[in-house]
């Protein structure tokens, strides 16, 4: 049996086909057929064409509802899942809420502490987000806010579906508040179910199963349902499970930065040592499988961000290279503009290079003053995802991630001993997808990466 592996994205629908011990078959991508007028499972169609042509086995037809079994597909067109966040404190609820959002595969647009007013509903309202995620107080505890919040997004105008994920002795009275105006409500765990303790899985589950009921279906990718039957996972958190199995396969702690045309994406799964393993030292505890993104990081829409950002992390003097500046602003102004000859790789390779350093700085260093740095030392593997580096030279795409690697002057430890390696056939997400259902064969898919990227 084959399975056909599926990631819809903003820019290029990738796919992989893989026989059901993981053994991978064929891999191909075309352009995504998103916007005005055009039906995203166009370019689904288009890209299973190129994989029949590129392999004597069947390719599952994404269509059919009878095959649906053997189709996994994951989606970040559209711009992905947007997220906000409503906590009690910043320093504790609504971070823990922003932690596990980022773990889910989510873009955090817009965090809100406290009582809501009525000034903080309109930003709230001005982020967008396509789900809400409201946290506050532990077990047990302070419930007067989380209700006051629940109460406040009841009569707001922000029309997007509510994760509830804060105090449970307080959810019967928050879901009646939210139900007296007919918005559409999951409730689950606490994220915070005491001090110290993070609690992520169910609500990142909520998120995931919301994105798929409400959201995917209402980004005008394709007319109908058969698109959002088709997607079972926003991509972020398809890879994040891929690197999960890819840490799990190898025994050590494994960081990826994946550079984007509009953001980049850094993910590590680390396992506790030492007191870590038994201490709890900090008020919102470590994600020790956890997601970063950088929305003003990127090698198209994000480029102008990666200047800006570049510049007050003192890794460069923004303005004084014309050369790369106008670069960026031709790279901005062409979302799917390619390099045009060895010049123009090496300012896109620079450009990956800052976008990657400031990411990884970013995702290391303390969430809040008085925490440790995020405990990356310890990475035995650094992974590159990411089209720059994917179509690069393989020397000049190693000098990237060395870069991050050597970056000690950014506030955070960079591993210490990492190997880099470049996902070159783009199967963490492929990995990701089969590992719930697959186990078995998300490992050899993760194997068969290891054994591309070490030849």
């Amino acid at each position: 049996m084959t399975l056909l592996l599926l990631d819809v994205g903003s820019t290029f629908t990738k796919a992989a086909l893989v026989d059901d011990g993981g053994g991978l078959l064929a891999r191909s991508a075309v352009p995504t057929t998103a916007g005005p007028g055009r039906d995203v499972l166009e370019g689904v169609v288009g890209v299973c064409r190129a994989l029949a042509s590129a392999t004597h086995a069947p390719v599952p037809d994404p269509l059919d509802l009878a095959q649906r079994e053997r189709v996994l597909a994951c989606s970040s067109a559209g711009g992905g899942l947007r997220l906000a966040v409503v906590g009690y404190e910043r320093a504790v609820t609504a971070e823990a809420g922003h932690r596990v959002g980022l773990s889910a595969g989510a873009r955090v647009v817009h965090v809100a502490a406290g009582p809501l007013t009525a000034a903080d509903v309109a930003r709230l309202r001005a982020a967008r987000p396509d789900v809400v995620l409201l946290v506050g107080g532990t077990d047990g505890g302070n419930a007067e806010v989380l209700v006051h919040n629940a109460r406040r997004l009841a009569r707001s105008r922000v029309g997007a579906p509510v994760v509830v994920a804060g105090n449970v002795e307080a959810r019967d009275e928050v879901a009646a508040e939210l139900a007296t105006t007919g918005r559409r409500v999951t409730l689950t765990d606490n994220v915070l179910p005491r001090i110290g303790v993070v609690h992520p899985g169910p609500a990142r589950r909520a998120i995931r199963e919301v994105f798929l009921r409400h959201v995917i279906g209402g980004k005008g990718l394709s007319p109908g349902p058969r698109f959002p039957q088709l997607v079972r996972a926003a991509t972020p958190d398809a890879v994040l499970a891929g690197v999960e199995v890819l840490a799990d396969v190898l025994g050590e702690d494994v960081m990826v930065v994946d550079v984007g045309g509009a953001t980049t994406d850094v993910y590590s799964v680390l396992t506790p040592q030492g007191e870590d393993a038994s201490l709890r030292k900090h008020v919102v505890e470590t994600l020790w499988h956890a997601r970063t993104v950088e929305g003003d990081l990127g090698m198209r829409w994000g480029a102008p961000g990666v200047l800006g950002a570049a510049g007050v992390e003192g890794l460069l003097d923004e303005g004084t290279d014309p050369v790369l500046s106008a670069w960026v602003r031709r790279a901005h102004a062409e979302p799917g503009l390619l390099p045009g000859g060895p010049a123009q790789e090496a300012l896109d390779l620079r450009l990956a290079r800052l976008a990657a350093t400031v990411a990884a700085r970013r995702h290391g260093r303390p969430g809040s003053p008085g925490e440790a740095p995020r405990p990356l030392a310890d990475v035995r593997l650094l992974v590159g995802s990411g089209g720059v580096l994917r179509h690069s030279d393989p020397a000049a795409s190693a000098a990237v991630l060395h870069a991050v690697l050597e970056d000690h002057g950014g506030g955070w430890r960079p591993p210490a001993r990492a190997r880099a390696l470049v996902d070159t056939a783009y199967l963490l997400f492929a990995a990701g997808l089969l590992a719930d259902q697959h186990p078995r064969a998300a490992r050899a898919v993760v194997t068969q990466l290891l054994q591309d990227v070490s030849r």
